[in-house]
């Protein structure tokens, strides 16, 4: 049999094996091709809009070939494991270490490179679909059309084949390293097989799960007061970074093996198939690949909390945007008021407006937040807040001495603990007004020109007294606030499209709501759309990594298989076993990794956006869903070794 011949039966033979990483593969370069072209396109122009987007696409890229080049070498790494015997045959029969290396590499060659040209095709066929995915989610119009770069298939040529080369070096050097014998030992000897847990084990297991609590209870307290400095805080999140990995690592390390030996012990070793098949394996199997577990679950929370607080942002935007310009366009001068009330009239767009005018006062509010006066007394302008009267707005009946605070803040009411009820003082000039504070309204008055959050209402008497007593140092160059509604949301679009041509928002006072929601939404799409990419491809590369190694179990407990039968258990019941085996074996990488995202998420969402529950669940169902199709996909293998197994 020539040696043509025998790569060609090599090839037909593995290849039952190597279908989900060829799938990868295909996969991965048809995401990365897709990627690069998407940032070689005329299209990105215009969502780039900057240095910083066009340069957060290139260092994902770089993340991207980071997250591939170590799925395909830990994948090499398992099939050549797998084909150590086979590799020990050929030179049991007289072949040379260098013609068996050449052998596998022409194999690898063939394998390799026809992948890289489907997923080129397949990347280049999806990436107009990829563009307008984009374009939807930054809120662009723009034209997606396919565009064949040939920039981008170099740099792709380029890079996967240097990923090519290193695995060729990892083969080359197995092959060197390895004896006949060790050859045939590789299999055997990869994973620990102990069949007794110490003492040490189930201390290590207790600690682990102490750490990760540690972890969670300081993320949980990190914004609530308790760490007021830079360095307090730091030293907090380096905590909790290394205290929830550092957790994981030992929680697979020892607490899996320690609860389900604690299981075991309860039943008094009786146990039925199920319990032999999942409990038995997770027990000894799980602890040798604690590295990668850990590993794969700190990536995926990585990944979901990047995702999660990526999308609340996106999600937020809308609110983000009106809580800035509380109408559909906001004002600061009677002069470009009239001229864009004009403009609409003679547009035949009906409008309302509203009103209000603003003053700015210095606040003592020690009694409810517990700020010192004495900190802001060289600078006014720390303490100045702006001051409207109950008549400018809806909903307030305060007497002369009454104030509530609106323009309700998560970030503010975060890092500020106040007091529901207590005095205060506004102080003018010369002249101090002292109120009683019954509380804070979440409502958004006036634009973000005059300072934002919070608002003090008052009495219109007590405005009055305030307004003759103004400390001119911290007022704003204009006192009025003007905002413009559409009343009919269909005349919006045309509306925006005469504020922009008429360039009311380049004099610097003037806003749109719209306008703000947009640029929110195209600067949080950009983020969101490159996280995505990267979460997805992690998530396909560590779900075919967690694949690969139940393939390689099942595989080693082929033989138990076939004792099984012959005692005569059916296929029904091993399939049984074997599903709650690989929903431990995927579930339990997930749970962790949700938990710690949660976690994570938790403790500084309000940084981002307004709304934490639904955006922060959309993700995590999502993320697994697909999660659990590897795990299915292992069941099915696992229940074909077993239908062969006899």
């Amino acid at each position: 049999m020539s040696i043509n011949q025998i790569m060609l039966r090599n090839l037909k033979k593995n290849l039952k094996n190597y279908y989900l990483y060829i799938f990868a593969l295909i996969f991965s370069v048809a995401l990365y091709f897709a990627f690069v072209t998407l940032q070689y396109d005329p299209a990105m122009d215009e969502t780039k809009g900057s240095i910083k987007g066009g340069a957060a696409i290139k260092a994902a890229s770089v993340l991207l070939v980071g997250i591939v080049t170590i799925f395909l070498l830990y994948a090499n790494n398992i099939f050549i494991k797998r084909r150590s015997k086979e590799i020990g045959l050929f030179q049991l029969i007289g072949m040379t270490k260098s013609r068996i290396f050449r052998i596998l590499t022409a194999e690898n060659i063939i394998l390799y490179y026809t992948s890289l040209a489907l997923g080129i095709f397949l990347g280049f066929s999806v990436s107009k679909l990829i563009l307008l995915i984009l374009f939807k989610i930054t809120q662009v119009d723009g034209i997606a059309s396919l565009n064949f770069s040939v920039t981008a298939l170099t740099q792709t040529l380029i890079v996967f084949t240097c990923i090519f080369g290193v695995i060729m070096l990892m083969n080359f050097v197995f092959i060197k390293r390895q004896s006949i014998l060790s050859l045939f030992r590789v299999i055997s000897s990869s994973e620990s097989k102990a069949k007794k847990l110490s003492l040490l084990e189930s201390i290590t297991g207790f600690l682990g799960i102490l750490l990760i609590i540690a972890g969670y209870y300081v993320s949980s307290q990190l914004f609530n007061g308790n760490f007021t400095t830079v360095s307090q805080l730091f030293l907090a999140m380096t905590f909790i970074l290394v205290s929830v990995i550092i957790g994981t690592y030992l929680f697979y390390k020892g607490s899996v093996s320690t609860i389900a030996n604690l299981i075991r012990k309860k039943k008094d070793g009786y146990l039925n198939i199920n319990e032999v098949l999942s409990l038995s394996s997770i027990m000894f199997r799980m602890k040798t690949n604690a590295v990668l577990l850990t590993i794969i679950t700190t990536v995926s929370a990585l990944a979901i909390g990047l995702l999660s607080l990526s999308y609340i942002s996106y999600y937020s935007a809308e609110q983000i945007a009106k809580n800035n310009v509380p109408a559909n366009f906001s004002f600061v001068t009677d002069d470009a008021f009239n001229r864009f009330g004009e403009d609409l009239s003679a547009n035949g767009i009906p409008f309302k407006e509203t009103k209000i005018e603003v003053l700015q006062a210095v606040i003592n509010a020690e009694a409810i937040i517990g700020l010192k006066m004495e900190e802001y007394t060289q600078d006014p302008k720390a303490m100045s807040v702006s001051v409207i009267s109950e008549k400018s707005v809806d909903g307030f009946e305060l007497a002369k001495d009454e104030s509530y605070l609106t323009g309700y803040s998560d970030i503010m009411m975060k890092f500020i603990s106040m007091k529901d009820s207590g005095p205060i003082e506004l102080i003018g000039n010369k002249n101090t007004l002292p109120l009683r504070y019954l509380g804070m309204k979440k409502d958004y008055p006036v634009s973000r020109y005059f300072g934002g959050s919070p608002v003090v209402v008052v009495d219109d008497s007590v405005f009055k007294k305030l307004k003759g007593d103004l400390n001119p140092s911290i007022q704003k160059s204009s006192s009025l606030y003007i905002g413009v509604d559409i009343k009919d949301e269909k005349d919006l679009i045309k509306a925006n499209t005469l504020f922009n041509e008429k360039k009311y928002n380049e004099e610097g006072m003037n806003e749109s709501r719209l306008d703000n929601t947009n640029i929110q939404k195209r600067q949080m799409g950009l983020a969101m759309f490159i996280v995505g990419f990267l979460g997805l491809t992690f998530l396909v590369t560590s779900g075919c990594i967690l694949y690969f190694k139940q393939m390689d179990q099942s595989e080693d407990e082929k033989p138990n298989y076939t004792i099984l039968r012959k005692l005569g258990f059916t296929q029904g019941d091993l399939l049984r076993g074997i599903q709650a085996k690989q929903a431990f074996n995927f579930g339990i990488p997930l749970v962790i990794g949700l938990m710690h995202s949660y976690f994570a998420v938790k403790s500084g969402w309000f940084l981002f956006g307004t709304e934490l529950w639904l955006p922060m669940f959309i993700v995590m169902v999502l993320y697994t869903l697909l999660y659990s199709t590897f795990g299915i996909l292992s069941v099915i293998h696992s229940k074909k070794v077993i239908h062969d197994s006899l």
